[in-house]
C-alpha cells in the first residue's frame, strides 16, 4: 500500500505527482506535523489516503519550509536522531521461530529451513550447523516493528519539490 499524493493544479511536471508506500510516508508525515504542525494539523488525515490535503498557499509554504529545514542543517539532525532512536529499539523474540533461530512450523519445514545447513562463519556465530529462519535470519531476534519504517532528508527534499509545485494536494 501507498501514498499517491496528487497536485491540485501544479505548475511544472515536478508538482503533478509524489508517492511514498506506507513504510515512508508515515515518518516523512510525522516529521512534517513535528516541525510544522501550523500547517499540518489542517490536515485532517495525513496518515490515511483519503484524498485530504493541503490547497495551493499552505502546500507552497511547506514546500518552502520544508527546504529551509534542509539547508539549515534541521533535516539532517532529524534524520541522525531518528536512525539513532531506531538503533535503540530493543530486538524482539521473532514470531516464526519462536525465537529458537530454527523455523519448525509448516512453512519452515516445507522449505527446508528446519534442516538447512549453514554457511561456516554463520555456524560458528550460532553455535549450530544446521536450521535456520527466514523471519530473523536464524538468530531468534529481529529488530522491532518500527524499524522499517525509514525517513531520509533525500524524501524530504522530494516531497518539498514536489509540494512547492503542486498548486495544492490530495493524498489518496
Amino acid at each position: 500500500m501507498g501514498m499517491d499524493v496528487f497536485g491540485t493544479n501544479p505548475t511544472e511536471e515536478k508538482g503533478a505527482y509524489f508517492r511514498n508506500n506506507v513504510w515512508w510516508w508515515h515518518p516523512l508525515w510525522d516529521y512534517c506535523l513535528n516541525l510544522h504542525p501550523d500547517l499540518c494539523e489542517k490536515v485532517e488525515n495525513g496518515h490515511l489516503n483519503d484524498g485530504d490535503g493541503l490547497d495551493a498557499d499552505d502546500a507552497r509554504e511547506l514546500g518552502e519550509r520544508l527546504l529551509r529545514d534542509i539547508a539549515e542543517g534541521v533535516t539532517q539532525e532529524y534524520e541522525n536522531e531518528y536512525r539513532r532512536h531506531l538503533s535503540e529499539l530493543p530486538m524482539r523474540d521473532c514470531p516464526y521461530c519462536q525465537a529458537t533461530g530454527i523455523r519448525t512450523d509448516d512453512v519452515g519445514r516445507e522449505m527446508g529451513m528446519d534442516t538447512e545447513e549453514l554457511p561456516d562463519d554463520v555456524a560458528i556465530i550460532l553455535g549450530r550447523a544446521f536450521g535456520t529462519c527466514n523471519g530473523c535470519n536464524g538468530v531468534g531476534k529481529s529488530l522491532s516493528w518500527e524499524a522499517n519504517y525509514p525517513f531520509s532528508v533525500d524524501n524530504v527534499r522530494q516531497f518539498a519539490e514536489f509540494a512547492l509545485r503542486s498548486g495544492g494536494f490530495s493524498i489518496c
